[in-house]
């Protein structure tokens, strides 16, 4: 597709918006996993699927991208927006693959509560996609996804305190050791799921400034 100076009628916060509801169908999934540790080998190909389906929408944006002149938003921006949403949906789906094969045992209650509230970060994004297309405030859901943020870190810290405690484990258990190692993994890729989440608020709230 060759690059032209007439405008063209792209709507990209229609793609975004089609991105984000990809993006909460695979987290809610994973969601469900955490929550209900059951058939997870079919919901983590559901979510498998749901990140191709995604991936081809980024494909579209930057397509778009690169050939139209005129954008509703500034280019950084409209870019910034893509590959975090995409970046989100791929660490979702390398939390389910994790979850899925490392056969961790009983999922761990902290871990519940982050993959909750970074479903939540998630939802208020797509919100705020919504009011930003519509050039409207929405200042009460980037306070949500701070709050959540904020409760995340705690979690984290508390998740992460629970899996090192050993009163109950000799400290060269191989078992105890390896469940560490399993759930430090875990840990880790929520963790990262959730900075891109608030990443993502950061680029719509800075978008939303300079269009206010």
């Amino acid at each position: 597709m060759g690059f032209s100076l007439f405008p063209k009628d792209v709507k990209f916060f229609d793609l975004f918006k089609d991105q984000n509801r990809k993006l909460l169908k695979a987290v809610t999934i994973l969601d469900e996993i955490f929550h209900s540790f059951e058939d997870v080998e079919d919901r983590c190909t559901r979510i498998n699927i749901i990140e191709a389906e995604a991936n081809t929408i980024s494909r579209r944006i930057s397509t778009e991208l690169s050939s139209t002149f005129i954008t509703p938003i500034d280019r950084e921006d409209i870019h910034q927006i893509n590959i975090t949403q995409e970046a989100l949906i791929n660490i979702v789906k390398a939390t389910a693959t994790r979850i899925g094969l490392l056969d961790c045992g009983e999922v761990l209650y902290p871990s519940r509560r982050l993959v909750r509230s970074l479903k939540i970060m998630i939802e208020e994004a797509g919100h705020l996609l919504g009011k930003l297309s519509q050039n409207k405030p929405a200042k009460e859901h980037i306070e949500i996804i701070k709050a959540h943020k904020y409760e995340c870190e705690m979690l984290l810290l508390v998740g992460l305190g629970e899996l090192y405690e050993t009163k109950d484990q000799k400290k060269d258990d191989a078992a105890s050791i390896i469940h560490i190692v399993k759930w430090n993994h875990i840990y880790g890729r929520i963790e990262q799921a959730v900075e891109r989440a608030e990443r993502l608020s950061d680029v719509l709230e800075g978008v939303l400034l300079k269009h206010a």
